[in-house]
Parts: C-alpha cells; sequence; structure tokens
C-alpha cells in the first residue's frame, strides 16, 4: 500500500484511526490472505481466498482498550478503498454490496457480501462523498404522532443528517429530539422514569410492553419507513425493569449541526443492504 509517510520497501506504513465513540488505533498495515465461504449454488460453498492489506494494531486506547469490551478485530466495511468490502471489489470477487440481519433476541445474525437473493426491499438513498453511511430523514412519528425535527436534520446540505452504523449498539439522539421521542412515548403509556448508570431512563413495568408502548417510525427519503417496535428499543434490566434504548447526545458536526447515529438497535431484526455500485 503507498502512503506518503513511509516507502514500503524500507519501513512498514503506520496508521492512526479514530472511531465515533473517540477510540483509537494505532498500528502498521500488513499483507495476508482472507478465506471466505462462496455460494456456489445448490446450498453449496466453496473457498474463496484473496490477499488483502489491513492494519495490525499495537496500541488501542478508549473502549478498545479495555479489558471488558476488547475484541480481536474490527472489519472495516466502509466506502473507502481500503476496506475489506472495496479490496474484494477490486479484483472482482465481489460487488461493492453487502447486507446483514442482526438477532436482537439470541445474538448473531446472518452477513453477506455481495448480492443475496432476497424479497423485494425498499431503499433509500446514501448521501454522496461522506465517510459513514448517511441517509436523509425526512421524519419521525410516534404511533402517528410526529414529532419535530431539527432543520440541519430534516434536509442534508453536507451538514447533520442521519449515520446508519451497524458498529453501534445503540441509538444516539441529539438531546431535544431524545426528549421529544420519550415523552410522546409515554405519553401514550406513563411510567416514572428514573436514571440507571447516569446514562438510562428506566422504568418498572410487568405487562406486555409490545402491547402497551408504541412503535416509532423513521421516515427517509424516496419514502423508506423503518419501524422499531417497543421490544427493539426497550431492554429488560431484570424481570421487572425496562430500560429505554435510545440515548441523548448524537453526534455533532464540525459547524455544529447535529447527527442522528442509528444502531443495532434500530437496525436489528431487518434486513439491511449497503449497495455501492
Amino acid at each position: 500500500m503507498q502512503s506518503d509517510t513511509c516507502e514500503p520497501k524500507k519501513k512498514p506504513c503506520s496508521y492512526h484511526v479514530v472511531y465515533g465513540d473517540g477510540s483509537t488505533s494505532d498500528g502498521d498495515f500488513v499483507r495476508d490472505n482472507i478465506t471466505l465461504d462462496q455460494v456456489t449454488g445448490n446450498l453449496r460453498t466453496a473457498p474463496l481466498a484473496q490477499e488483502v492489506v489491513f492494519g495490525c494494531g499495537s496500541n488501542q486506547s478508549g473502549q478498545l482498550g479495555q479489558t471488558d469490551s476488547a475484541v480481536d478485530g474490527i472489519m472495516g466495511f466502509g466506502q473507502a478503498n481500503t476496506s475489506i468490502i472495496s479490496q474484494l471489489a477490486s479484483t472482482g470477487n465481489a460487488k461493492r454490496v453487502f447486507s446483514h440481519c442482526l438477532d436482537n433476541v439470541n445474538g448473531g445474525g446472518i452477513f453477506a457480501v455481495g448480492e443475496v437473493e432476497s424479497p423485494i426491499v425498499k431503499t433509500t438513498p446514501l448521501v454522496p462523498n461522506q465517510v459513514h453511511y448517511n441517509v436523509i430523514l425526512k421524519g419521525i412519528d410516534v404511533d402517528g404522532d410526529a414529532v419535530d425535527l431539527p432543520p440541519s436534520l430534516a434536509s442534508f446540505g453536507g451538514n447533520g443528517g442521519t449515520i446508519i452504523d451497524s458498529g453501534t449498539t445503540l441509538a444516539y439522539l441529539p438531546e431535544n429530539l431524545y426528549k421529544a421521542v420519550l415523552d410522546k412515548i409515554t405519553a401514550k403509556q406513563p411510567v416514572k422514569l428514573h436514571m440507571v448508570q447516569e446514562t438510562f431512563a428506566c422504568f418498572s413495568f410487568t405487562s406486555n410492553t409490545d402491547k402497551a408502548f408504541p412503535v416509532v417510525n423513521f421516515h427517509f427519503e424516496d419514502s423508506l419507513k423503518l419501524t422499531v417496535y417497543p421490544h427493539d428499543y426497550l431492554f429488560s434490566l431484570r424481570e421487572d425493569m425496562y430500560c429505554f434504548g435510545w440515548q441523548s447526545g448524537g453526534m455533532t458536526t464540525q459547524d455544529g449541526s447535529d447527527v442522528i447515529l442509528l444502531g443495532d438497535l434500530v437496525l436489528s431484526n431487518k434486513l439491511v443492504v449497503y449497495d455501492l455500485e
């Protein structure tokens, strides 16, 4: 891999990356083979091997450096030409398409590189020339009751917007929007909230949450509606206590525009396809 900061034949090419939560990773680029199972037809697979370039981390900070949240590695599927999906596509071994269906009950799920045989899916365009997977949010409603959006979220002029990120567990909303969504949910199902770990708004409840609480709908460009059910946005802290997965504090751009970050809380139990072709 060529770099302005090193000469590959003489010394390693170093990297420094900063993730959305502030965690960092430093190390050197290396080459090795990656092997995937490729579907060949009739429910059969065959190994597909390709040499790829990736970072070998020698120093991690933030969440990546903590023992209870450390991972063996992060496989990048961003839009840059250094990502795994771009490297596979550059040799013709796969199209720049990948998808996932996450299981929020048992964990895990399905992940596929390339095109998948699937039902007809509804689509919304990705905002071009962005580091993340940005989409244009047109509106939010709680059981049909519309939530007022900040102007910078309703239109994307290079600032603000909504990021889809499977590497984020929860969903982060700007403070005013977070409060508006929770107010409308608790207006339809009154509960007494208290904070746990200074992060989660929790309450006692013994009935069926799916029957008692409203759905939250996100409306994106091209009439795409994404429905988040109570069993998606609520999690059980113990048998008689639930907490909201919505979090206050979405990201902001350099000019201060609001950004919503939608993670696995919103994406689970749905087939999500990223088509970069």
